[in-house]
């Protein structure tokens, strides 16, 4: 079984968010260190950044903005840490602890991201949807149950009725639909908001990508400091992730869908 939600989930705008404040740092700097938190509803958008880059106030409101809309924007940014910053000074090297698992990709798990993205193309707003073998859950807002029962009759629909759903009906924070963005993927950390050093964004890439072309369970553990990870250079494995970031479309756009 597997649940999955669109990028206007209230989760998703937070990791949205998040990832085009990641993307502004690699507009300054090659290999940026950055964290980003983001909590939103109800009118309000708090952020937190830890960063290395010398970010513009005024593309980050911007960003906010654009994928929020017009909320009332609480936002604090602070260098990183002198310290941990200097584990990074003469090469890339693991920026965290972690433990990671990576698993292939279901038919089931393929099957409900195409529903989903489908559905997202008609309709552009929250939704959320589980699928259990035959049984598809589907709750979608800004949508008539008629319209969704056309589409898929076997469905069970809006279970509650009609809704309205965003951020002004729920909060959003960063990193809080890693079972959507991963599907059975484990991982200690969270994959959204943070730079490439960061080992929780790119050995969970790491570990993804290897399951899918092994078919393979991939399990990894890796330490703050570490050189080496899953018996390859970290800087290798950076250089994977920055590419398959790059090739979504950079930190918002992998937000938006997670993994898959």
């Amino acid at each position: 079984m597997i649940e999955k939600v669109n990028p206007s989930h209230p989760d998703k705008i937070a990791d949205r968010i998040a990832g085009a404040i990641v993307d502004l740092a690699y507009q300054e700097e090659n290999n940026p260190k950055i964290a980003v938190e983001v909590l939103i509803g109800h009118g309000i958008c708090h952020v937190i950044i830890e960063t290395s880059a010398a970010l513009s106030f005024e593309e980050v409101r911007k960003a906010i903005k654009r994928i929020a809309g017009d909320v009332k924007q609480d936002i604090v940014v602070v260098p990183q840490d002198e310290e941990l910053a200097g584990n990074q000074a003469e090469g890339i090297r693991c920026g965290d602890n972690g433990i990671f698992k990576g698993l292939p990709l279901t038919d089931e798990q393929l099957k409900l991201s195409k529903i989903v993205r489908g559905l997202y193309e008609k309709y552009p707003t929250d939704g959320k949807f589980i699928l259990e073998g035959e049984r598809l859950i589907i709750c979608q807002s800004h949508a008539k149950t008629d319209e969704l029962k056309d589409l898929y009759p076997f469905a069970q629909i809006n279970p509650l009725g009609d809704w309205t759903g965003g951020t002004d009906v729920d909060t959003g924070a960063t990193n809080r639909k890693l079972g959507s963005d991963m599907a059975d993927s484990v991982t200690g950390g969270g994959l959204h908001g943070k730079d490439l050093s960061k080992a929780d964004v790119s050995i969970n890439i790491h570990s993804f990508l290897k399951a899918q072309q092994t078919g393979e369970t991939v399990e990894l553990v890796c330490a703050i400091g570490d050189e080496e990870v899953d018996g390859l250079p970290y800087s290798e494995i950076v250089e994977e992730a920055r590419d398959f970031v790059n090739q979504l479309g950079g930190f918002e756009k992998i937000a938006e869908w997670g993994l898959f």
